[in-house]
């Protein structure tokens, strides 16, 4: 278990380090590919992370002497804070004051926006080694959905931030991620806080997937969105 989730902390990395040569990608209309990994990670959240949380509800509604229709109330709250924030922080990129050489993000909006992220990262990277649901089978579900996410998400920081994601970006999301395995590795948070986690994660990764698909300049593809996320749901059922 520990050199297949240190296997996948590997291949975040390397998704951040080595995007920038997916040349086949640079396209309007978006690339299939991106659209179906898109849909990949948004079944993940639905069919996987949802599901996982509202049944471990029980463990919410003991630590925090809920009932448990307020335990899943809490669960759900935790997925849309994670959501909002990331809202939140896209629409402020949005507006944030832009260098006039290549219309990027200033120095501030730049550190606010990759620091964002690579706390993102470190609980990603973490949740590779403790879980909701231990075993091989979730960790391969969670490895192949969170680095077909990356893909995703790295493309439009990328596109965002010009230059300074190959610069610097890049190494900095590529350590957080090996950054929190290696935290995984040392520590073990209480199983309430896993869930608070995954919570959390399931909202960001929804936002950060649709802001990429939804955009009308971005001309994304429904029909690759739909086979990816119908695909892997297929899968997540059989497991």
């Amino acid at each position: 278990m520990t050199v297949l989730s240190l296997t996948f902390a590997l291949l975040f990395a390397l998704v951040h380090i080595f995007i920038g040569m997916l040349r086949f990608l640079e396209h309007t209309p978006r690339s299939r590919w991106l659209s179906a990994a898109g849909g990949v990670a948004v079944a993940y959240v639905f069919l996987h992370i949802l599901p996982e949380l509202s049944a471990n509800a029980s463990t919410f509604a003991e630590t925090l002497e809920l009932d448990e229709l307020h335990a899943e109330e809490a669960v759900y709250t935790l997925a849309l804070i994670g959501l909002a924030a990331f809202y939140g922080l896209e629409r402020w990129m949005k507006t944030a004051p832009r260098r006039s050489h290549d219309g990027a993000p200033g120095a501030g909006a730049f550190w606010l926006h990759i620091g964002s992220f690579a706390v993102y990262n470190v609980i990603i990277g973490y949740l590779l080694v403790h879980r909701e649901t231990p075993g091989i089978v979730p960790l391969l579900v969670y490895g192949v959905a969170m680095a077909l996410h990356f893909v995703t998400s790295d493309f439009g920081l990328r596109d965002d931030h010009k230059a300074r994601y190959d610069h610097v970006a890049r190494w900095v999301l590529a350590a957080a991620v090996l950054g929190g395995w290696t935290l995984g590795m040392l520590t073990h948070l209480p199983e309430l806080w896993i869930g608070m986690l995954f919570a959390f994660l399931a909202g960001g990764v929804v936002l950060n997937v649709l802001k990429e698909e939804l955009p009308e300049e971005r001309e994304s593809r429904f029909l690759p969105f739909v086979a990816g996320g119908a695909g892997y749901a297929l899968l997540l059922l059989a497991a």
